[in-house]
């Protein structure tokens, strides 16, 4: 298993010697938890070509438990210690106000790569990686790219256009929402996808985006499915973390449907899920591990999409989805795959955004 770091509170100390500095103070789930062995603290610019003397390390945001997103980075991490031999560790939890000692901190302790696991790092990525030039940074779901920074995508808006189809179809209201905790690159893309997929069936369909401001708080996550289904809403499609079973089992409670989110989610709410746009990012992780291993890592955007089918797919269907519509959706991605369908730049309301192109 990857080493994980305790979580930690951040302090301020004086010192004569060395001036006013920032001290990590380890509160992990025991107070005598060891501080790992990490190796030089001070010199991060060891070469290396095998996974032998190779340290990755992963800042998530919420627990590695989550069965959704978290859970899927840290297996990625856990993949990529597999696979490649490396050293890995792991913190978990880190509040956004945390970010940049986190990953500085990694750094500071010789990790040759760090992944921040969600498009909520790139601010802090874009402030840490030009202090430590010998190490990569990796934003997942990032938007980040420069000579040591990097981001890992997934082409969320593919799998989303296909929900949306399914959405528009079982919808009875024409009210679907978008619900998750933040808008940012990623979100805004699957909303997009989403957003096109349904109108292409139903031009004059209403979705209402929602946001929670945070991954896992499921309290938050339930109000918001309730307040979005006391609208009228009878289709949500979610992505969250921790919080995304409150979404699907409230819908589930409510009588309407759901879309599960980067696993597959059908038994977690099997009366509301139709299906779960499926993005297995520990495959999608330790692939770009791989490339830093063999110092084939570039400082550039990487996105995947169903090109790649055991990374990005669709999950199992609700047997609530009819087999003709389940063959519509199946129709839809090879269209994509086979470039009958595209996404491509636009200006809409005066905003950059994507639009489909029919071949």
């Amino acid at each position: 298993m990857s080493q994980k770091l305790p979580r930690r509170q951040f302090i301020y100390y004086a010192s004569a010697a060395l001036g006013t500095s920032l001290l990590l103070k380890a509160c992990g789930n025991s107070s005598n938890s060891p501080t790992p062995n990490v190796g030089n603290t001070t010199n991060n610019s060891t070469a290396v070509t095998n996974g032998k003397n190779f340290k990755i390390a992963m800042v998530l945001p919420g627990i590695t438990t989550d069965k959704a997103w978290n859970q899927a980075g840290f297996q990625g991490l856990d993949t990529a210690k597999n696979q490649l031999g490396v050293e890995t560790a792991f913190v978990e939890k880190v509040a956004q106000a945390d970010q940049t000692e986190a990953l500085s901190d990694f750094a500071r302790r010789g990790y040759n790569v760090i992944f921040a696991h969600g498009g909520q790092f790139d601010a802090a990525i874009q402030q840490v990686a030009p202090q430590f030039p010998k190490t990569f940074f990796v934003g997942v779901n990032g938007a980040v790219q420069g000579a040591n920074m990097a981001s890992l995508r997934i082409d969320h808006l593919q799998t989303s256009y296909i929900c949306g189809i399914i959405g528009a179809n079982m919808t009875k209201s024409n009210k679907l929402a978008y619900l998750s905790a933040q808008s940012f690159q990623a979100t805004d893309e699957e909303l997009r996808g989403f957003e096109l997929g349904a109108k292409s069936v139903k031009p004059n369909i209403q979705i209402t985006p929602s946001y929670t401001g945070d991954w896992n708080d499921a309290a938050k996550a339930k109000e918001a499915s309730l307040a979005l289904i006391s609208s009228g809403v009878d289709v949500i499609y979610q992505w969250l973390d921790n919080a995304s079973p409150a979404v699907l089992q409230t819908a589930e409670e409510k009588g309407v449907f759901a879309f599960g989110n980067t696993t597959d989610q059908l038994n977690l709410a099997p009366k509301a899920v139709l299906t779960s746009a499926v993005k297995r990012i520990d495959l999608a992780i330790a692939y770009l591990a791989d490339l830093a291993v063999k110092n084939n890592l570039k400082g550039e955007v990487y996105t995947i999409g169903l090109e790649r089918p055991e990374i990005l797919y669709i999950g199992k269907f609700s047997d609530m989805v009819p087999q003709e519509l389940q063959q519509k959706a199946l129709q839809t991605k090879e269209a994509i795959l086979a470039k009958k369908i595209m996404f491509e730049p636009c200006q809409e309301n005066g905003k950059s955004t994507r639009c489909v192109k029919q071949a």
